[in-house]
């Protein structure tokens, strides 16, 4: 619902209820909620032209009913500044109204509705179903990466990506642990060893559901052609232009929602293979250096969603091992 008009009274006196301030991101990225994008592609908004008010200038369905009817995202200004904001825009100087009060909008409007699967979305509701079938087991490891990030800062300007990058790491301790990368034979009764480390990496798709772009020879491509590879790869995603070969041939997967601040993560696995890494957020952390000092470090939370049939605690827990060591010393990436 549209804000009423400003009081005359003096800016002070009427102060904005506390509706987070509306920051766009650093580096320029756009990172809205699963219901915003979805939304925004019903509404016709460009996402692009909304600023987000969630975490780290995340994009809310909020955000986008507001730009569809045109308002203005809660300003973060001084009160003192309002009135020369004015003229372009009376509703921009106005106080937001509380989200609570927007009855009748097109999130208040769904709420109660059904409705029908995409194809995506129901090809990955069949997944999930498969997956139910497996006996599946976790473990979790730390890893410090202020070593990969310093690489990854220092290989940024020339293009690489941090997904290309991770997924090379896991490329690299795969190299070493053939059975992370195998499949169970469909009768149950034996191991199928791929002959190639094709990393697929989860990505949400605009109007709902989840597919795997894939990574092909992620142990042998090097990173700077990776990155390229990931860069066409979302590109045609997103269009819908991949070939099945593109997303249905990873013989290992990664799910990383560390970009959105989560800590740590189940992820399920993908029928047909033998392991699945979810990786969360790499944050400050205070530990115990080899020395036996206090410090600071930046630490990341990996777990490893196996097949048990295939798969056992000690064949994840030495393949978390090599990747640690690769994360940690990371500069044998780039030979």
């Amino acid at each position: 619902a549209a804000a009423a008009p400003a009081p005359a009274a003096p800016a002070p006196a009427a102060p904005a209820p506390p509706t987070p301030a509306a920051a766009p991101r650093a580096d320029g990225r756009v990172i809205a909620t699963p219901y915003a994008k979805q939304l925004a592609k019903d509404l016709r908004v460009d996402l692009a032209s909304v600023a987000g008010t969630g975490p780290n200038g995340r994009i809310t369905a909020s955000d986008v009913e507001r730009t569809a009817k045109g308002g203005a995202a809660p300003a973060a200004a001084p009160a003192a500044a309002a009135p020369a904001a004015a003229a372009p825009s009376a509703a921009a100087a106005a106080p937001p109204a509380p989200a609570k009060a927007a009855a009748g909008t097109t999130v208040s409007e769904l709420r109660g509705t059904t409705k029908p699967f995409t194809s995506l979305q129901g090809a990955v509701a069949r997944n999930m179903n498969e997956s139910l079938k497996v006996p599946e087991f976790r473990v979790t490891m730390s890893m410090e990466t202020d070593k990969f990030d310093a690489l990854y800062k220092r290989l940024k300007p020339h293009g690489v990506t941090m997904t290309a990058l991770l997924a090379k790491a896991v490329g690299a301790a795969l190299a070493s642990h053939p059975v992370m990368f195998a499949a169970c034979t469909p009768d149950g009764n034996g191991i199928t060893y791929n002959e190639r480390i094709n990393v697929a990496l989860a990505v949400a798709m605009p109007d709902g559901g989840l597919i795997t772009p894939v990574l092909k020879d992620a142990d042998k491509v090097d990173i700077y052609q990776l990155s390229r590879n990931w860069a066409d790869l979302v590109k045609r995603a997103r269009s819908k232009q991949l070939q099945p070969d593109e997303y249905n041939s990873g013989t290992f997967t990664i799910s990383n929602l560390g970009m959105f601040g989560v800590d740590t993560f189940d992820a399920i696995l993908p029928p047909g293979t033998a392991a699945i890494m979810a990786v969360g957020g790499s944050k400050p952390t205070v530990v115990a250096t080899a020395d036996g000092m206090i410090g600071v470090r930046k630490v990341m939370q990996v777990n490893i969603t196996a097949d048990h049939r295939i798969v056992y605690g000690a064949d994840a827990a030495e393949f978390l091992q090599t990747l640690k060591a690769v994360v940690e010393n990371p500069d044998q990436l780039l030979l």
